[in-house]
């Protein structure tokens, strides 16, 4: 039968007592089968599988193996946000509305909601990934007892993901974001953060080991309450014949420290625009 009469006929006659004698009648019966699965494959948007799949379950645990996999990386964007909302940093916070993360006791509060509901389903999901790989064992070719823990799970996979998805949309499509928070942030330690730049910076002098021990001592002795990072760099005489105080304090300026980081986030969001 011609892929274009199956894809138009099938699913209107395939249940006739006339269409089933005419599929299962003759010798190409094996052959009318192969093109029914692949029409009605078609249909659904789905591959034609290459064996029957009864108690072979291994579809079914990938698709909740990558939901497992999509609602993990989701839980560590909103742990991530869920973090940077705290007080002592600020850096970031939900979308606001009026009323939305307000504290019953504390009305200066702004709670995470959606990174709590993105923690929450993406657990949910883990645990049922798991019922799933239990699923998986099934007895010859038909199951008593693993094939049911499918319908039970499978759905509940599915409607948290897509709630995980849903919320982490609602976080993204009005993220507040705070520069200027983050660059106090980041002066907080008065340079200490970059360190690693003050001595990659003297390794050309002193070399990299030399440069680590004695960057390291200063860093011990800022920590101590003992000085101000700069003022101990530029006055030390193992520096000052190579790095004069305007360049140390250009070393210790963190955006002049990102690395790779620009070029990371201008593949990212290539990426995401490519696939989007």
């Amino acid at each position: 039968m011609p892929t274009s009469a199956i894809d138009s006929a099938v699913f209107r006659h395939i249940f006739g007592t006339e269409q089933m004698r005419k599929v299962w009648s003759d010798e190409n019966r094996t052959q009318r089968y192969l093109d029914i699965e692949a029409a009605l494959a078609r249909e659904l948007g789905l591959a034609p599988p290459e064996i029957a799949w009864h108690t072979q379950r291994d579809r079914i645990a990938e698709a909740g193996c990558f939901l497992g996999l999509l609602t993990g990386t989701l839980a560590k964007f909103a742990t991530d946000v869920k973090l940077l909302m705290q007080t002592e940093v600020g850096e970031v916070s939900e979308p606001y509305l009026p009323g939305r993360g307000s504290s019953s006791t504390m009305p200066q509060k702004r709670n995470p909601i959606s990174c709590c509901y993105i923690h929450a389903c993406a657990a949910s999901v883990r645990q049922h990934v798991a019922a799933l790989m239990d699923a998986m064992t099934e007895d010859h070719e038909r199951a008593t007892g693993p094939w049911e823990i499918e319908w039970i799970v499978l759905p509940e996979v599915f409607t948290l993901a897509a709630g995980a998805l849903s919320q982490a949309r609602t976080i993204l499509s009005g993220l507040n974001v705070d520069p200027e928070r983050m660059r106090a942030n980041l002066d907080l330690s008065g340079g200490l953060i970059v360190s690693e730049a003050v001595m990659m910076g003297l390794a050309p002098y002193l070399g990299r080991e030399r440069s680590h021990d004695l960057v390291y001592d200063i860093c011990s002795e800022v920590s101590a309450g003992n000085g101000i990072f700069l003022d101990l760099l530029a006055a030390h005489p193992a520096i000052t014949p190579h790095l004069r105080r305007d360049a140390l304090s250009a070393l210790l300026d963190p955006a002049n420290y990102l690395g790779m980081a620009p070029q990371m986030v201008m593949l990212s969001t290539r990426f995401a625009i490519r696939i989007g």
